[in-house]
């Protein structure tokens, strides 16, 4: 016990290290604060990225759906790759749109694009809401890392509150920093979360020192693990497709994801951002569905899916290795919270309490930030001790997703396309969030009648079309059209921030892209 949370002690202590010798000794403009400047390049983007993509909760309910459900888990590795490949298509146009107009989140793009405050309110309470599950799966990981560290003699209760004593504490420097102390901790934790664990997960496939699992024991897995619903089961035909088509959509639509965009010191910081996000990820995950797969052949793990990580990694290595794996699900919980409550915290601040007619100065929107950032979390902490003990933890997730595609059909058509309105926008998002809602919870799993279709496919097919009849239905201006244009007009033009912090291989490509990039 006093080896496992020495271990976690000793990583806990290392992030506040980097967090104290790396703040700043004045105060932050609130763009600093919301977007560190957008001054990071392509490692910190994809570090932060990955951090924001990987909650803690896949060592125990994604990892528990491979070891409970086989290859059903992988389904996982082909919305992320394919969802986070797209950031690299959307990068150019979002990345200028907010050097130019000076936009901090994706509800202010969505507002400014559709030149309606109602756009942005409702996509930004869209987002936050569907952020909410994410954050109790986190707290309720971090509860489970230390009911392991602590060998089982801490209770329930005890292991929440220290999991959200310790992230209490994380969360003062997010708070005090914004942005900046994210990033400058997500390139430790990410190292230790993914990169560490894929290590890990590679030794125990390879069989060395006479492991409990290997890449051989793949061959030994039973049927029943290597299909995958709709497969001659009760799912319907459509229930993988549902899946995965909401994780890609979805993908694209986290506030969290999104924000990354306006961290970058570039285009190519994105772009190259992303690359090695799909790289780090795809590793990783594919790595650990099949340490998880090969895990089904041990009893414990097939009892217990959603302990198997912890499971196999004991029958391993013993207590060390455990406390390292519980480490590892540790620094993957901090910094995918950290990234949520950081997000939500600026939407409510930037894009809801804020107005032209509530004008806020930069220290009032950061005071309203960090009292924003508090209480959300302090509302998640409520829930996951509630639900602690759920089965099937993996249906948070996929609940969640049925509510954030909601705004994959203004972002995407705003971005890509140079009709519509804000009506339209409005209109269908609040149509398609309510009819996935109302759906989700009658049917929380799929739709029988409908092939196993989920609700939040339903409900963008109803957001689509409201969104179409209600554009054409009111119209567009010739003013706006024209302003619309214009906005179209600088997202073919290359644009740097004032001031720019680029690196050097970002100035030899903006040079030969551009010999005289224009200004702001």
């Amino acid at each position: 016990m006093l080896i496992m949370l020495g271990m976690l002690g000793v990583f806990y202590a290392v992030v506040i290290f980097i967090l104290y010798t790396t703040q700043q000794k004045t105060s932050p403009t609130f763009d600093e604060y919301s977007v560190g400047g957008r001054s990071y390049g392509p490692w910190y983007v994809a570090m932060s990225y990955v951090n924001s993509w990987w909650p803690g909760s896949v060592f125990i309910a994604f990892f528990g759906l491979a070891s409970g459900a086989g290859v059903f888990g992988m389904y996982g590795l082909a919305y992320s790759s394919l969802g986070v490949a797209m950031m690299y298509f959307m990068a150019t146009r979002a990345w200028r749109w907010g050097a130019k107009y000076n936009l901090r989140s994706q509800p202010d793009l969505l507002g400014l694009r559709f030149n309606s405050r109602g756009t942005k309110i409702v996509a930004s309470v869209i987002g936050i809401v569907s952020l909410f599950p994410w954050v109790v799966l986190g707290m309720q990981a971090l509860g489970e890392v230390f009911q392991i560290a602590s060998a089982g003699a801490w209770s329930v209760t005890t292991c929440l509150f220290v999991g959200l004593a310790v992230i209490v504490i994380r969360q003062y420097w997010t708070v005090k920093m914004g942005m900046r102390g994210l990033i400058m901790t997500d390139m430790f934790q990410g190292i230790v979360a993914y990169v560490f664990s894929a290590a890990l997960c590679l030794i125990l496939l390879s069989g060395v020192a006479g492991g409990p699992i290997s890449f051989s024991t793949l061959g030994d897995v039973a049927d029943q693990y290597l299909r995958v619903p709709g497969d001659g089961d009760s799912y319907g035909p459509f229930y993988l497709f549902a899946l995965i088509f909401t994780g890609v959509v979805g993908s694209l639509c986290w506030p969290t994801s999104f924000q990354r965009i306006y961290t970058a010191s570039s285009v190519r910081a994105v772009k190259s951002g992303t690359i090695r996000t799909v790289l780090i990820s795809g590793v990783f995950y594919s790595l650990l569905m099949l340490v998880g797969i090969a895990g089904t052949v041990i009893r414990a793990v097939a009892d217990s899916p959603q302990t198997g990580w912890f499971t196999i990694a004991e029958s391993y290595g013993g207590t060390w290795l455990l406390g390292l794996a519980a480490t590892m699900v540790f620094a993957a919980s901090m910094g995918h919270i950290d990234g949520s409550v950081q997000v939500c915290g600026l939407q409510i601040a930037n894009d809801i309490v804020n107005s032209d007619k509530r004008k806020l100065s930069d220290s009032q929107l950061t005071k309203v930030a960090k009292t924003s950032m508090l209480a959300f979390m302090a509302a998640a902490a409520i829930v996951a001790y509630a639900t602690f003990n759920m089965t099937r933890l993996q249906l948070l997730a996929q609940i969640s997703y049925q509510g954030v595609v909601q705004l994959a059909i203004p972002l995407f058509l705003g971005i890509f396309w140079r009709g519509g309105n804000g009506k339209g926008a409005v209109a269908g998002m609040i149509s398609g969030f309510t009819v996935a809602l109302v759906l989700t919870v009658i049917f929380p799993d799929d739709i029988v009648g409908l092939g196993s279709l989920t609700g939040g496919v339903v409900g963008m097919a109803v957001n689509l079309a409201v969104f179409l009849i209600v554009s054409k239905v009111t119209g567009i201006t010739a003013e706006e059209k024209a302003r619309v244009d214009e906005m179209f007009a600088v997202g073919k033009r290359p644009t740097r921030t004032a001031p720019v912090d680029l690196s050097f291989e970002d100035r030899i490509d903006e040079l030969a892209a551009n010999p005289a990039p224009e200004k702001i």
